[in-house]
């Protein structure tokens, strides 16, 4: 394989993916060492990692953001993106997925993260990105290889197909053999494997595992299954096309060993992205990118550097690019490039062009945003690719803690949100709060560390005010005067308002039933905005709903009345009959759809029950083998802390969707507290 030289199909883009501390940035410096672009591996335990170089990633020893870095091997160009492996950080990834030619799924023999893995598989799947499994921590294995495929087998749509089987010496692996080169290598740490004569029992269990790879190659391949039924050997080079074409098609997925933390098994796997994985012609044929002279590229990544501005991470798919070109995108900006930027980590590389299948930053694109489809050309290209954000599901207030930070604050969140769109800021309208929303506690605390170090902004935060309201049960008949002077013209308001209660989910309705011009039409619109005023807070604290109130009566002055003195009045009335109508308290309940793995269903339900939940009921999930969705009714104050401990349940893997349904009333013990600790808090 190693002597096999095909033609150069560009400048490739992997990504390096798989679930949470697999190993993704230890493989990354293990393939930047093996291949020459750093002197030798750094570790992210001693924060010398080429990933994870941020000062949050560093300080929580884990991915939180997608890391990108170049490297070249056998004369072609590679780069590497590192994405995140917890789901709270997800969005990178995804993002960045329609830009990549393959991606090398990393994993280990740990049942846990199974639905993880799942998770990430299926992303990959329906994308159609060929994908490489590489069994990592292989020197830690406890397992024979085919119980470990057998366990891994059920996170795949497709079949895992064994390249490597391992060379046992005792209850340690020592190296491996490879099915398709026929060859056993034995590893050496931080070097080459060294190759050894095939025989004896390894040479048996080489064989077996050989067949078993071409058995399920030939399930796509007539040729070669005639070969199989007619004991034939089937050529080397035949062999690896269809390693090659099953792959690319998505028939199949490869599973190669190794242990980056050693670097064992690396060599072997660049060998395999170089000779197996598509190139960027595919890439943009898979996107239905058009056939065009113009650049064309994809931006997957933005970054608000401190000194650099504002840098685009984009996939060139066609074309040439030169710095100064004018760049249109399919959402309607127009921007002009002022940098080239090479990919290796630090963004500080210069250069003049780049061309189809590069990976660069582009300088101050700044109407541009993550997952534009942007051109050369005169006219603004359509959309190839779109990665909507998972909706959040944990929220902080935010404020600055110094007042005259107010406007930087606004202006860092919205780089936050330009960074990572699953961060969504939100102004509460009735508390005139900041609400910060993210995919989890870790999400949201890194974001507030972003704040902080990167665009200087100290900030306090506290969870976020739950959308009480109040309601009445009694009818009432309520007079509200407005009279003042104070020489000159006064002021002179009188109206009789009907208040009556109306079924829930009504809402607010305002009419007039008055005769004989007692308040003349033209005060009428300010009359229902003193009532609007005055439902604005109730006796218990809260907005008030569920009510109509009807004016019936009043009087005015020729002289005195106007739309002020009515509006007054109209307040009054209000803030004076409510506490006579038997106010409810209500709080917003929300329908609430979680999914988990089936062996957490019964976890999850214990939960939901704890928080006061109603369980609707639970079902398998639609297309997804091994997986439950429960549905529930739930108070929004019950779920403001459901995700830690869904995600503590299910290893991390578990989410939920929630919507609004309806107000419901709060009595007893639970109203009184809510209602203290409001007027407490005011």
């Amino acid at each position: 394989m190693g002597q096999d030289v095909r033609s150069p199909r560009g400048p490739r883009c992997i990504a390096l993916v798989g679930p949470f501390q697999s190993g993704k940035t230890t493989l990354l410096e293990a393939i930047l060492a093996r291949t020459g672009a750093i002197p030798r591996a750094g570790s992210v335990d001693d924060g010398t990692s080429v990933g994870d170089a941020t000062p949050e990633a560093r300080h929580h020893k884990m991915t939180v953001g997608l890391t990108a870095a170049t490297t070249s091997f056998m004369g072609d160009s590679y780069t590497f993106l590192d994405c995140p492996g917890s789901v709270e950080f997800a969005h990178d990834m995804r993002a960045a997925l329609p830009a990549v030619d393959a991606a090398i799924v990393v994993c280990e023999a740990d049942e846990k993260k199974l639905p993880q893995l799942q998770i990430i598989l299926r992303e990959l799947e329906e994308l159609k990105i060929p994908r490489f499994l590489f069994l990592n921590k292989i020197d830690r294995a406890n397992k024979r290889i085919r119980e470990t495929l057998a366990m891994l087998q059920p996170a795949s749509r497709v079949p895992l197909v064994l390249r490597q089987i391992p060379i046992w010496k005792g209850e340690l692996i020592e190296g491996f053999v490879d099915l398709a080169l026929e060859r056993a290598f034995i590893y050496r740490e931080h070097k080459a494997s060294e190759v050894v004569a095939l025989d004896g029992g390894n040479l048996d269990r080489e064989k077996e595992a050989r067949f078993s790879m071409l058995e399920k190659l030939a399930d796509h391949d007539d040729a070669l299954m005639e070969q199989l039924l007619e004991d034939i050997q089937p050529p080397r080079d035949a062999v690896f096309d269809d390693l090659a074409r099953e792959l690319r098609e998505g028939l199949i997925c490869p599973v190669l060993l190794g242990a980056a933390s050693r670097e064992n098994g690396v060599l072997r796997l660049m060998k395999a992205l170089r000779h197996e994985a598509p190139g960027i012609a595919e890439t943009a044929k898979r996107l239905g990118a058009p056939s065009a002279k113009d650049a064309l590229g994809f931006v997957f990544k933005t970054l608000h550097s401190q000194h650099g501005g504002k840098l685009s991470l984009t996939r060139l798919l066609a074309g040439h690019l030169d710095d100064g070109a004018t760049l249109q995108s399919a959402s309607g900006g127009t921007s002009r490039i002022s940098g080239i930027l090479a990919v290796n980590g630090a963004y500080d590389t210069k250069r003049a062009t780049a061309d189809a299948g590069d990976t660069v930053a582009l300088a101050k694109l700044d109407p541009i945003k993550t997952g534009d489809t942007v051109s050369s050309g005169k006219t603004a290209p359509a959309a190839l690719a779109a990665a909507e954000p998972t909706p959040p599901v944990l929220a902080i207030s935010v404020a600055a803690t110094d007042r005259k930070d107010d406007v930087k604050l606004g202006q860092a969140l919205m780089r936050l949100h330009e960074e990572d769109p699953s961060l969504v800021v939100v102004q509460n309208a009735q508390t005139h709060d900041t609400v910060l929303w993210g995919q989890g506690e870790m999400h949201l605390r890194v974001a507030s560390e972003r704040l902080r170090d990167r665009f200087g902004v100290k900030i306090t935060s506290h969870p976020p005010a739950i959308g009480y309201q109040e309601t009445i049960r009694k009818p009432i008949v309520q007079r509200g005067r407005h009279k003042k002077q104070s020489g000159g013209h006064g002021q002179f308001g009188d109206v009789v308002l009907d208040i009556q209660p109306l079924p829930r989910g009504e809402g607010f309705r305002f009419a007039e039933k008055v005769v004989g011009g007692a308040v003349p039409r033209n005060y009428i619109g300010a009359v229902e905005e003193g009532v609007v005023d005055g439902l604005a807070r109730g006796p218990l604290g809260f907005p008030v709903t569920d009510v109509q109130v009807t004016l019936t009566d009043g009087s005015y002055h020729s002289v005195d009345s106007s739309d002020l003195a009515f509006r007054t009045a109209a307040r009054i009335g209000l803030n004076e009959g409510l506490p006579q109508c038997q106010s409810v308290l209500l709080e917003p309940i929300h329908v609430v759809e979680i999914v988990c793995p089936t062996d957490a269903t019964a976890k999850i339900n214990a939960i939901l029950s704890a928080r006061r939940g109603q369980i609707l009921g639970f079902d398998t999930r639609d297309g997804w083998s091994g997986w439950d969705c429960v549905r529930a009714m739930m108070p929004e104050a019950e779920i403001g802390e459901l995700i830690v401990e869904l995600r503590s349940a299910t290893a991390g893997a578990g989410s939920f969707t929630r919507q609004f349904d309806h107000m419901a009333e709060v009595t007893g013990r639970a109203a009184d507290q809510i209602i203290a600790a409001h007027q407490h808090a005011a």
